[in-house]
């Protein structure tokens, strides 16, 4: 007869910074990629940004595998529906070590973005650990079912920015207009909803509203 059996052990991972932070540093930002990205490449989407003002940092999902079949390009998951619960500690204990190596609690312009799959990741941070943010920008990915308007009540200040492309292809068949109504209850003040003529790709012109 098989079991599953479960332990605990040290573990070591990455993370991609893009700038340097100075004394000319105005917004400092956490970014978390989609599903199928390296950290390293996700921060292309944040070039354009002055690099003299703004310092960003991208977490890497742990979960690391081959692109398309081949064994070539490397893209990494954040979590899967395996073993939820626990895979979801194990990414908050790694962002909290993130967040204390590069002293995010001393920062006050502080935005949190999360793409695709990178949105569940964001707003499980913020939610979990209560995480002040001006910013907390969510493109083309779906809040976690689990969390409720209860879970952000803290947030008395922040702005919440939902971006989509009219054209995703993962939020067709009325999943925008559920989702819409699900972000209005999560966030029923300071949210703000803006669209863009595209599908699942990253928008760098609405990003530069938030720098």
């Amino acid at each position: 007869m098989s079991k599953e059996k479960s332990l605990s052990y040290k573990i070591s991972n990455t993370y991609s910074t893009l700038n340097e932070k100075t004394e000319k540093t105005k917004t400092v930002w956490l970014v978390f990629h989609g599903i199928g990205y390296l950290s390293r490449y996700f921060l292309k989407y944040f070039k354009h940004l002055d690099s003299d003002e703004n310092y960003i940092i991208a977490p890497q999902a742990q979960s690391k595998y081959y692109l398309n079949g081949e064994y070539r390009h490397v893209g990494a998951s954040w979590l899967t529906k395996e073993n939820t619960e626990v895979e979801i500690e194990n990414m908050l204990n790694y962002l909290d070590a993130v967040f204390e190596a590069e002293k995010l609690y001393e920062v006050e312009n502080f935005n949190i973005f999360g793409y695709s799959q990178g949105v569940s990741v964001a707003t499980r941070f913020v939610a979990g650990r209560k995480i002040q943010c001006k910013n907390l920008i969510m493109h083309s990915g779906k809040v976690p079912q689990e969390l409720e308007t209860e879970d952000f009540n803290f947030l008395d200040n922040t702005h919440f920015t939902f971006i989509y492309g009219t054209e995703d292809k993962y939020l067709e068949n009325g999943i925008i207009k559920v989702e819409k109504k699900r972000l209005n209850n999560l966030f029923p003040k300071n949210l703000k909803i803006e669209s863009f003529k595209g599908g699942h790709e990253v928008n760098t012109k609405l990003i530069s509203k938030f720098a």
